[in-house]
C-alpha cells in the first residue's frame, strides 16, 4: 500500500528556509522606519468575533459576502472568523483595553490574514500584511506623514519607483449625495452593467467604480465623480494633504476612481502601485477611517492607517533583483569525533559568545565529507579541530570562498591559530570582511 503524501491547503503557502532572509529583511527594514516615527507593535488574535468584520468592513463588501473564513464555535456557539484584515481587529483591541484614554496611539502589526479567493500570483488565501494605525489624531498632516513614512520604507527596501495614487471619499453626507447620483446614473445604463455591478447597484454602488471589466471602463469613466460633491471642509482637507505630500517631494496622481474596498474609510484613501507585478500591482493601500472606533463600540476618535502585502512586496524585491543573501552560518567546525568533538563543541560556544554563527559537524565523517558539508552551509570559514592540532593546543582556520568585490579575506590560506585565541581571531576576521 502506497504511503499517503500530504500537501498544504491550496492558496496557503509554506515559507521555506531559503526565503526566510528576504521575509526578515522586509519586516526588519519596515519596522526600523516605523519605530523612527514612534510606532509600537500590537498583536491581535488570528480569530475574532465575526461581528468585528461585518460591522467594521461592511456587510455588503466582497470580503464579508464572499471571502471570509467563518465558522460556529462548537463549544459555545460563537460566530468566529479568521481575520481577513487587521485594522478592525486593532481597533477592537484599542477599544477593549482603553488605549485611547487620555492619549493617542501609533501602532504597527504584522501577521497572516485569510480570504477565500482564487489563488494567483501575489494573491493567496493565507497572505501576510504589515500595517500601521495612527489613532486619535485628525488632520491631513498625519495622513501625509504616513505617506512620507511609506516612501521612506520603499527607499529602504530598494523597490522604487512605485507610484502613489490618492483620492478622497469626503464626509458621510457628501458620499451619500454622490451615492444617490451614482445610482441614478447607473440605473440609466443598466443594460451595460455586468453581474457584479448589478448586484452592487443598490447596496454599494461606489464599488462599481473599481470594476476591472474592460467593457465597462468607458461607462465608469463618465460616471459622477465624488470630487464634484465635496464641500469646503473636505476640499480643504484634500488640498492640505496635497500640499504636504508635494512639499516632501513625493510625486502622486489624484485618481477619482480610487475607492478602496472597505466601508470604514472617509476622506483620504491611497494606494502604492507598481507596474512590475502584472494585474496584482497594488503593494500597499490605506486611508482615513474616522468612523471606525465608534462603529466598534468606542468613543468617537479619528484614525488613519495602511497595510502592505508582504508577498507582493517580496515579489517586487525579487523582480528588481534586490534580494539579500543570508547564509546558514559563519563558521563550520570540523573534527575527528571523540574528544575532538567535545573540544569542538566548547570552541563553538566560545565563538557564539562573540555573536558568531557556528555549526559543529554532527556525528562523524571523513574530513573530505565534512568539507563538502561546510561548503554547502555557506560558511565563510572552516575551523579544523583535528587530533594533531588540538594535541598542540591549536586549530586551523581556512576561508571557504573568495570575493570579487575587493574585500580582504583573512585566512585565505589555511592558518594555525592557538585554541585559546581562535574565537576572537575568527570574530575579528569576520568583522574585517564585513567592514
Amino acid at each position: 500500500m502506497a504511503k499517503e503524501k500530504f500537501t498544504g491547503v491550496k492558496g496557503m503557502n509554506d515559507m521555506l528556509p531559503q526565503d526566510a532572509a528576504l521575509w526578515q529583511f522586509v519586516q526588519k527594514t519596515a519596522v526600523d522606519v516605523l519605530e523612527r516615527y514612534g510606532y509600537q507593535e500590537i498583536r491581535t488574535p488570528i480569530l475574532e468575533n465575526t461581528r468585528v468584520f461585518t460591522r467594521g468592513v461592511g456587510e455588503v463588501t466582497d470580503i464579508v459576502e464572499k471571502e471570509m473564513y467563518s465558522f460556529v464555535d462548537s463549544m459555545n456557539g460563537d460566530q468566529l472568523t479568521l481575520r481577513p484584515e487587521c485594522t478592525s481587529a486593532v481597533v477592537r483591541a484599542v477599544n477593549e483595553h482603553n488605549l485611547l484614554y487620555g492619549t493617542n496611539q501609533r501602532l504597527w502589526y504584522c501577521g497572516p490574514m485569510f480570504r477565500h479567493e482564487r489563488p494567483q500570483r501575489g494573491r493567496y488565501r493565507q497572505f501576510h500584511q504589515l500595517g500601521a494605525e495612527a489613532l486619535g489624531m485628525e488632520g491631513p498632516d498625519v495622513d501625509a506623514e504616513m505617506i512620507v513614512m511609506l516612501a521612506r520604507i520603499w527607499k529602504a527596501l530598494g523597490v522604487g519607483p512605485v507610484k502613489l495614487e490618492m483620492n478622497t471619499l469626503g464626509a458621510l453626507d457628501e458620499r451619500q449625495a454622490h451615492r444617490d447620483a451614482l445610482i441614478r446614473y447607473f440605473e440609466d445604463h443598466k443594460a451595460e452593467l455586468d453581474e457584479d455591478a448589478l448586484r452592487r447597484l443598490y447596496t454599494n454602488p461606489l464599488r462599481i467604480l473599481d470594476t476591472k471589466n474592460p467593457e465597462m471602463q468607458e461607462l465608469v469613466n463618465a460616471a459622477p465623480r465624488l470630487l464634484d460633491f465635496l464641500g469646503e471642509k473636505s476640499r480643504g482637507f484634500l488640498n492640505r494633504l496635497e500640499e504636504l505630500v508635494s512639499a516632501a517631494g513625493i510625486e502622486y496622481t489624484i485618481n477619482p476612481r480610487l475607492v478602496r474596498g472597505l466601508d470604514y474609510y472617509n476622506h483620504t484613501v491611497f494606494e502604492w502601485i507598481t507596474d512590475k507585478l502584472g494585474a496584482q500591482g497594488t503593494i500597499c493601500g490605506g486611508g482615513r477611517y474616522d468612523p471606525l472606533v465608534e462603529m466598534l463600540g468606542g468613543r468617537p476618535a479619528p484614525g488613519v492607517g495602511f497595510a502592505m502585502g508582504m508577498e507582493r512586496v517580496i515579489e517586487l524585491i525579487r523582480e528588481v533583483g534586490n534580494v539579500p543573501v543570508k547564509t546558514q552560518t559563519d563558521v563550520y567546525v570540523i573534527h575527528h569525533g571523540g574528544d575532538t568533538q567535545t573540544k569542538a563543541l566548547l570552541l563553538a560556544e566560545a565563538m557564539r559568545d562573540l555573536n558568531v554563527r557556528v555549526i559543529v559537524h554532527p556525528g562523524s565523517g571523513s574530513i573530505k565529507s565534512q568539507m563538502k558539508k561546510a561548503d554547502a552551509s555557506g560558511a565563510d570559514f572552516a575551523v579544523f579541530a583535528t587530533e594533531d592540532e588540538l594535541a598542540e593546543g591549536a586549530v586551523s582556520v581556512k576561508a571557504l570562498r573568495a570575493y570579487d568585490d575587493g574585500r580582504t579575506v583573512p585566512f585565505a590560506e589555511q592558518t594555525r591559530v592557538a585554541l585559546a585565541d581562535a574565537p576572537k581571531a575568527v570574530a575579528a576576521a569576520l568583522a574585517t570582511m564585513r567592514a
